[in-house]
């Protein structure tokens, strides 16, 4: 399975938070694609602390890493729109996020399910300790 992790559990395993290490090296020795996308990097490297860099590269390294396609992007203004036209503003950030998922048919790690509403978006049941 491929997954695409957002940004929530990015810093949630940096920081050593609810065992996302665990999770993660568990499903990585099952055999399982960890994924990111570009946007995701510059979110954790926004809120990055000046002691984090080195572990902050070090993992995001180990992860696949996926760019935003013209056919993605494509696909993010679309959703936002059509959402928009729904009642719901979605953050651009967010739909480019999910147009990722949607183009490498990954599944969705993430805390902020209310943020990535879209039926085509698969969401990895995350457990909380």
């Amino acid at each position: 399975m491929r997954l695409l992790l957002d940004t929530s559990v990015l810093i949630d395993v940096l920081r050593g938070r609810q065992g996302r290490r665990q999770v993660l090296a568990e499903l990585a020795r099952d055999g399982h694609t960890l994924a990111t996308t570009a946007l995701n990097f510059a979110e954790v490297y926004a809120g990055m602390r000046p002691n984090e860099e080195v572990q902050t590269e070090a993992f995001l390294d180990a992860l696949e890493c996926y760019d935003l396609t013209a056919a993605a992007g494509k696909l993010a203004g679309t959703l936002k729109r059509d959402w928009a036209k729904k009642g719901r503003t979605l953050t651009l950030a967010d739909t480019i996020i999910a147009a990722i998922a949607i183009e490498h048919r990954c599944s969705l790690m993430t805390d902020n399910h209310k943020d990535f509403p879209m039926p085509e978006i698969e969401h990895y049941p995350l457990r909380k300790p």
